[in-house]
């Protein structure tokens, strides 16, 4: 028997959140006020593996952190969600990264300092820690440098491994894209990016060209469309997800992670992909009814009560 259900490997810091501007985001040589400050547990990789954790789900965390008051922000925030914490390396090298994001509604700008999450290699991971779950989930390719080169070397391990495997490979903020999805998507099992990721990704200007361009070596897509919902691609059939509408989003970061929880919460008690996909659109939806990305999912409790409160739905 596996001691976890899932293995998340990926960066690690913190979040420096501002949100309310009067309507407006900050200005070269301008200053404003925000109405909110918030600093908690930040990154795609931890927000995802935190939210799984919180959906009854046993996730260990591989990733790397400085030896300092962030990452013990880091490590006591997702042990406090019970996530098995041993497999983070802490290092005196670098510091814990930080991202300081401005949010208005459901838009965002950020800028973040990478720290210790740039220097995660493939050395690091081993095949034994990767045979301690049944799925491996590696988020934030392009934050990540010393692991990039080796993404195919690492799926290829955890599908050497036994584990089933998904991939969100998240923005890249120098936007060159330069991953060879043919080379790598052979060895995963879920391919979760957002439509304009995708969109630069392949390289093509809508959902059909990026699919059609991929189509050949992806196993099953699952692309995240904001407001417009979204959609799964599975043996040439499209399927589309519509959003769990909320009156009052307080903001969409970490909407996206969520959305991965809750589908792989579904894909490792292999539930039908359509059950998947639902599951993980509640559960952006239920993100974003708090700020940050993990307010919303304190604990199952608060999760089940947002659900049947807000968007009507039994867990």
């Amino acid at each position: 028997m596996k001691k976890f259900d899932v293995i998340v490997i990926g960066e690690l810091n913190v979040d420096l959140i501002f949100n309310g501007f009067n309507g407006k985001f900050p200005e070269l040589g301008k200053e404003i006020n925000a109405e909110t400050m918030t600093l908690t547990l930040g990154s795609s990789s931890a927000i995802m593996a935190a939210n799984l954790s919180v959906l009854e789900t046993g996730v260990t965390f591989l990733g790397m952190i400085g030896k300092d008051k962030f990452g013990e922000l880091v490590l006591e925030s997702l042990e406090e969600k019970k996530v098995d914490t041993s497999n983070i390396i802490q290092t005196g090298k670098y510091a814990t990264g930080i991202t300081v994001a401005c949010s208005y509604g459901e838009q965002r700008a950020s800028v973040t300092y990478p720290g210790a999450m740039e220097h995660l290699t493939i050395k690091e991971i081993r095949s034994e820690t990767l045979q301690q779950a049944r799925h491996m989930h590696y988020s934030s390719v392009f934050f990540q440098p010393g692991l990039k080169p080796d993404l195919v070397t690492l799926f290829k391990k955890a599908k050497d491994a036994g584990l089933t495997t998904s991939l969100d490979c998240q923005w890249d903020p120098h936007e060159k894209w330069d991953i060879d999805l043919h080379t790598l998507l052979p060895y995963v099992d879920l391919f979760l990016p957002n439509m304009e990721e995708i969109k630069n990704l392949t390289g093509t200007r809508n959902l059909e060209e990026a699919i059609g361009s991929i189509s050949r070596a992806a196993h099953v897509v699952i692309v995240k469309d904001g407001i417009h919902g979204s959609y799964l691609w599975r043996e040439g059939t499209l399927i589309h997800q519509p959003i769990f509408k909320n009156p009052q989003v307080a903001d969409a970061i970490g909407a996206g992670d969520s959305f991965d929880a809750g589908f792989i919460a579904k894909f490792i008690r292999k539930k039908p992909l359509t059950e998947c996909l639902e599951f993980g659109a509640l559960a952006g939806a239920i993100n974003t009814t708090r700020p940050g990305g993990t307010t919303a999912f304190t604990d199952y409790n608060t999760v089940k009560n947002i659900a049947r409160k807000v968007f009507n739905k039994e867990l």
